[in-house]
């Protein structure tokens, strides 16, 4: 079983809680594991599981979400506030790492791997890059938008998963169950009665409505990272398009597909788990 863990970072002129699991011997190489932007680091339990043998693997939940501190001001929700309080993870950790980053968490790994004495060793982009199109951020500022406030049950909240992350690919049972009840906290309908919500601040939606959706350009800090990277892309992705994913390869990074993906591959099937593995063991 995950264990669980917290770490301190200071945010403006308050100290908050960012929340994680981790899995395997803390004296083993670190990986650090970065959900997407309406996730958590449960996402990863399956890979952690596959990598735990050989590994010490973190997944925090980005704050906001999970069991992490929410903050009070929603434009708080962008990278850079992520990328403070996965530093202060990454002191406290104080060794190297390598870093798995789906979406977002992808984002805040180029971040990382870009800046100067970076602890990040290898980084794997899990179906994104440096140029992110406006239509996918319109496409996920759509689904966030017009998400239910709250399930009658915790059915109704998977079908909605099932529904708005198809594209994540072909999930067991199981596997959506376990997303459910990890993408689930209680509260109370308009009439007293129990029902769920998803497991972030609504808050978290706010930076994107503030503005139409615009093509994202980040070349400029890709060609700042000098380590070793592995891309993964789903087939179907509109987030992370074949040229993009083309030019990443060009650049030196290793790719890998996922046919029966788009945006993001779940990375809870044994072949996406296995390329990883052994990417990250390379480095070892």
């Amino acid at each position: 079983m995950p264990r669980a863990g917290s770490v301190n970072y200071l945010f403006g002129t308050k100290f908050y809680k960012m929340a994680y699991v981790e899995s395997g011997n803390p004296a083993a190489p670190a990986v650090l594991c970065v959900h997407g932007l309406t996730r958590n680091g449960r996402d990863f339990d399956a890979l952690a599981e596959a990598l735990s043998d050989r590994f010490h693997v973190i997944c925090p939940d980005l704050p906001g979400r999970g069991n992490s501190d929410w903050l009070p001001e929603s434009m708080a929700y962008q990278p850079p506030t992520y990328v403070v309080a996965l530093a202060h993870l990454l002191a406290q950790l104080n060794k190297p790492v390598a870093w798995v980053g789906t979406s977002l968490g992808g984002i805040c790994g180029m971040m990382v791997a870009a800046a100067q004495n970076t602890p990040i060793t290898r980084l794997v982009l899990n179906d994104v890059g440096p140029h992110i199109p406006a239509v996918a951020l319109k496409h996920i500022r759509d689904y966030m938008s017009t998400a239910p406030d709250r399930f009658v049950s915790l059915k109704a909240l998977e079908a909605h998963l099932r529904l708005v992350h198809a594209t994540f690919g072909p999930l067991s049972d199981a596997q959506w169950a376990h997303m459910a009840r990890f993408s689930a906290r209680q509260v109370l309908d308009q009439t007293g009665n129990g029902a769920f919500a998803m497991h972030y601040d609504p808050k978290i939606i706010e930076p994107l409505l503030v503005s139409v959706p615009i093509d994202v350009d980040m070349w400029p800090l890709w060609d700042m990272i000098k380590l070793p990277r592995l891309v993964i892309r789903g087939a179907q992705s509109d987030l992370l398009t074949e040229p993009v994913y083309t030019r990443m390869l060009e650049n030196g990074a290793e790719g890998y597909v996922v046919e029966d993906a788009g945006h993001a591959p779940a990375l809870m099937d044994y072949e996406s788990m296995a390329r990883i593995k052994a990417f990250l063991l390379a480095g070892l």
